[in-house]
């Protein structure tokens, strides 16, 4: 029996009970791929800070921006092109935006975003014999009544600006849900 374990040892290379060591190939296997993995991480860390880093800066409130003087404000819509600063990631751009300021039945102005609430075109005052004194979509026949409300196709009210009066000119600010309606 003896014979038979001595022939068994010498057929494997190794005795029963003892560990097997790690090779040089495998240690400088494991070595440089960790010594690799730890240099890439290294070069990654940074470009993922470069990409994540706009959407971690805090968001701030939309600047007041002067679009007209309240003498010219009538009770019939107007439209009034006025000019944004914008930062989008690490683009930055003089955006022109176009806001349809008219007064409400409380005599204060306020201000339309001409954005369709159904696929985004641009709504106009009054453009369509139909619908006379409403905002009217050209694309798909949304229609709104003077305060944005929707009234066909679009699920939603026009969008307001926050508008404020000073110094006898009116601002336009932040785009908001529509508290007209």
């Amino acid at each position: 029996m003896s014979d038979h374990n001595n022939h068994n040892e010498e057929q494997h290379g190794k005795k029963p009970g003892t560990k097997r060591e790690m090779s040089r190939r495998q240690f400088l296997s494991y070595t440089l791929g960790g010594a690799g993995g730890f240099m890439a991480a290294g070069m990654m860390i940074p470009m993922l800070r470069f990409a994540v880093d706009p959407v971690l800066q805090p968001k701030k409130a939309a600047d007041w921006v002067k679009v007209v003087e309240e003498s010219k404000i009538t009770n019939v819509p107007q439209s009034f092109t006025f000019q944004v600063h914008q930062v989008d990631g690490w683009y930055e751009s003089d955006a022109e935006l176009v806001a349809w300021i008219s007064k409400g039945s409380d005599g204060k102005p306020f201000a339309l975003n001409p954005t369709c609430k159904h696929l985004g075109c641009t709504v106009n005052w009054n453009d369509n014999p139909a619908y006379k004194d409403q905002y009217f979509c050209p694309c798909h026949g949304a229609h709104y009544t003077p305060d944005g409300k929707a009234l066909a196709v679009a699920p939603k009210p026009l969008d307001e600006y926050a508008v404020k009066v000073e110094n006898g000119f009116v601002y336009v600010g932040q785009l908001q849900a529509n508290t007209r309606v």
